[in-house]
């Protein structure tokens, strides 16, 4: 598949070292040579130095004959434009990062297909609802739905108390066949794991499930569900404001920032949530801001360093639940081993849906979860693709792959050795970075 990328920032690069990795043809383009120096060496692209919207630097991406348009520049009007002139040279699909809420509503949606505009992608959206999903499961680490619940994926940190610490996978499947541990996460570094992996303490395990039996993880993993009330944030950020509109009717929010003129601007922005001007990171303004009567505490400045050791001391002031946002992919790891809870990271959770739109799936039905060396993936199985041709044990998988469950004619069901996937199966599969192109191949 080729696929141009305009836009070499944080999105921009991560996306096309990511997609790199799926042995795609990528080609890199931004008018700034100096973000592009490098990259072309260290991984399997193309850069091209020139202007997004420029047409003679698009038909020298080669534009006209590509699978997938993606522009993530910070400016949504030239990504939206880009779009729309990639589309007229011929690209079959296109993908804008924006910035603007407005675009996403569904009366805005034919005007975007008209001009060229295939797919919308709204980073600061998308983690303002990936913190509303960790703060209505304050004991989860990751949660991932297919179809309506039917079957989810859990990811959980275990602490020494947990009653499955010591414990072999097999003994597991056999104790509680109603659970499929599909990953571990364990010393920075994700691991298919096999039946005579034993479970460690400080392991994140993912979980795959049924709805009926999600209740039931809290006591295996030493779990108490709390009940938020009381939300504080660090950060008037474009996150923060999102996040208010879509919580400030369920939580009592507080957001402290730093910046004056943020505070003058969030009244009219967040209009139920109480502004305060100060700095989070100072131990005495928390103090007077009442720490000890939250429930929760989301960190989203713009300083990864700063939302992690904020998130830290939150938890030593005893609040149950905290969120970090850290958009250093390489601290992501470092930030998951410590006390602070769930970890949001907006480049992730955009290549999460560009992943969905590269696998050619139904944006409507399907989904793909990014994590930092890891993606989790719906894969809708087409007649006679190869994953339909055996019983699973005997299909020969690769192990940097699982099939973590399925639904079939609406109801969710684990997937055991003897499985016998049939197209139009909607299956989940768990792979490490690098590996999603292989499952593409299985289920085409």
């Amino acid at each position: 598949m080729k696929i141009v990328i305009v836009g070499a920032g944080e999105v921009g690069s991560h996306l096309a070292k990511l997609l790199s990795r799926e042995e795609q043809d990528i080609i890199l383009v931004d008018k700034d040579s100096d973000k592009l120096a490098g990259i072309d060496a260290n991984y399997n692209l193309m850069t091209l130095c020139g202007s997004p919207t420029s047409f003679s630097t698009l038909r020298d991406a080669g534009t006209s004959h590509c699978d997938l348009f993606i522009a993530v520049t910070p400016y949504e009007t030239s990504n939206v434009t880009a779009c729309a002139m990639a589309k007229s040279l011929g690209a079959k699909k296109t993908v804008a990062r924006i910035d603007n809420y407005e675009f996403m509503v569904d009366e805005s949606r034919e005007f975007f297909t008209r001009i060229g505009v295939d797919y919308l992608i709204y980073p600061e959206y998308l983690a303002a609802e990936e913190i509303m999903t960790a703060l209505k499961r304050s004991w989860v680490r990751h949660w991932f739905e297919l179809h309506n619940g039917e079957i989810i994926l859990v990811g959980v940190k275990l602490r020494n108390n947990a009653p499955l610490i010591g414990m072999q996978l097999k003994e597991l499947a056999f104790s509680q066949p109603r659970f499929h541990v599909s990953a571990i996460k364990r010393n920075h570094e994700t691991i298919i794991p096999r039946g005579d992996d034993r479970i460690n303490d400080n392991d994140i395990l993912y979980f795959t499930t049924t709805r009926d039996h999600v209740d039931d993880l809290l006591q295996m993993c030493g779990k108490v569900h709390q009940e938020i009330k009381n939300v504080l944030i660090m950060g008037g950020s474009r996150i923060a404001v999102r996040l208010a509109a879509l919580a400030e009717d369920i939580y009592n929010i507080k957001i402290i920032d730093n910046n004056m003129d943020v505070c003058r601007r969030l009244p009219e922005k967040c209009p139920e949530c109480e502004i305060v001007y100060g700095d989070a990171r100072d131990i005495d303004v928390l103090r007077e801001e009442g720490i000890e009567d939250f429930d929760a505490f989301i960190a989203l400045s713009d300083s990864s360093e700063a939302n992690i050791l904020a998130c830290l001391t939150a938890k030593e002031f005893g609040v149950g639940k905290s969120i970090a946002e850290v958009e250093n992919i390489q601290f992501i790891s470092e930030a998951e081993g410590l006390n602070i809870g769930t970890v949001i990271n907006k480049k992730l959770l955009a290549s999460s849906k560009i992943f969905q739109i590269l696998l050619d799936a139904d944006i409507n039905s399907s989904k793909c979860l990014a994590l930092a060396d890891a993606e989790v993936a719906e894969m809708i199985v087409k007649p006679n693709s190869k994953i339909t041709k055996a019983e699973v044990k005997d299909l020969n998988l690769t192990r940097d792959m699982t099939i973590a469950g399925l639904v079939r004619d609406g109801i969710g069901m684990l997937v055991k050795g003897d499985t016998r996937i049939q197209a139009g199966d909607h299956v989940v599969v768990f792979c490490l970075a690098g590996a999603i192109h292989k499952v593409e191949r299985l289920f085409n």
